[in-house]
């Protein structure tokens, strides 16, 4: 491997003992984690329900991916196999951002913040700048826009190369992917929430935004960053135009993998939602029923007394 001064092969063994632990990031999952996990623990103290499965999809869905995602071997990887990347980027911003939308934590801030606090996000969840930040518009250019940018410019190449821009881009990954998610899961109060009819829509439709980035990276000719990657001349695996279809390849498959699922429980909730509706609208029929029938009552037993006192007078009268 003269020349080359990367990680070894990429096999199964090798990728099971690949890390590369960033302090900085372990330092800031760990503290979402533990916040998030001192939050729902302090609900259940005081009484209050809080599903554990949300700690799970938080903690250890959600965060816990982002943890594997940058400091396993896709981290390891993501700058020497243009696939390894591609997991990486799918991990991010279509996955993890899923789980953490599934933990509720805004939610859980205004169940758990003091009352000053909750008001002040509240506020923020309520306006101009949120609402026009979390819609479905902006999440759109966000999760499916950008890539395009990425790639088709030297963007790529140059996070390659700048460190700090390689973790921004990160940060900007499962930014997106949250911006476009949340909205469309529709636990957390935030903006930008649709009805489920619209919210199966928009998913329909951006489906294959991914499927046209994949093939448009798979037939590319050229290869993406290639400065770097003839520089860095990896003497294993697969050819540099290779790498690229294959990450194409993923970006595609997975994509519309994890689109379609889903638009599948999306399809689910929506079910769910008209069943509780269903069930609230005979309350309030029932409901309704119960007080016309107590008024009928009351209106007969009232008619009933007018008579019975009618009677009375009558009979005074007829004694007189």
């Amino acid at each position: 491997m003269s020349g080359y001064d990367g990680p070894p092969p990429l096999t199964p063994s090798s990728a099971w003992g690949a890390w590369l632990v960033s302090p900085v990031m372990l330092v800031v999952l760990l503290v979402l984690a533990g916040g998030y996990l001192w939050a729902s623990n302090r609900l259940r103290r005081r009484g209050d329900a809080w599903p554990i499965g949300r700690d799970v999809a938080f903690v250890g869905g959600g965060l816990g991916l982002i943890a594997l995602a940058t400091m396993w071997w896709p981290g390891v990887y993501d700058d020497t196999l243009f696939w390894a990347h591609m997991v990486q980027h799918m991990a991010l911003s279509m996955v993890a951002p899923i789980f953490l939308a599934l933990g509720a934590p805004v939610t859980l801030l205004l169940r758990t913040l003091p009352a000053g606090p909750r008001r002040r996000l509240a506020a923020v969840l309520r306006s101009l700048p949120a609402k026009l930040l979390i819609n479905p518009l902006t999440g759109f250019a966000l999760l499916f826009g950008t890539p395009f940018v990425l790639y088709f410019t030297g963007l790529y190449g140059a996070s390659l190369r700048d460190n700090l821009l390689h973790q921004l881009l990160h940060v900007h990954f499962v930014f997106a992917g949250c911006v476009f998610f949340w909205p469309l899961i529709g636990i957390d109060p935030v903006p930008g929430r649709l009805a489920h009819p619209l919210r199966m829509l928009l998913l329909f439709v951006t489906l294959p935004a991914h499927a046209w980035l994949g093939i448009s990276i798979m037939s590319a000719k050229t290869v993406l960053a290639g400065d770097y990657y003839r520089q860095l001349a990896r003497p294993w695996g697969p050819s540099l135009l290779h790498d690229q279809a294959i990450g194409g390849g993923l970006l595609w498959s997975t994509g519309d993998l994890v689109g379609l699922l889903v638009l599948a429980a999306l399809f689910v909730q929506w079910s769910r939602a008209d069943q509780r509706e269903a069930v609230r609208t005979d309350r309030q029929f029932d409901r309704a029923g119960r007080v016309a029938v107590q008024r009928e009552q009351s209106d007969d037993s009232a008619w009933a007394a007018y008579n019975a006192h009618l009677a009375a007078l009558a009979q005074n009268e007829s004694a007189d």
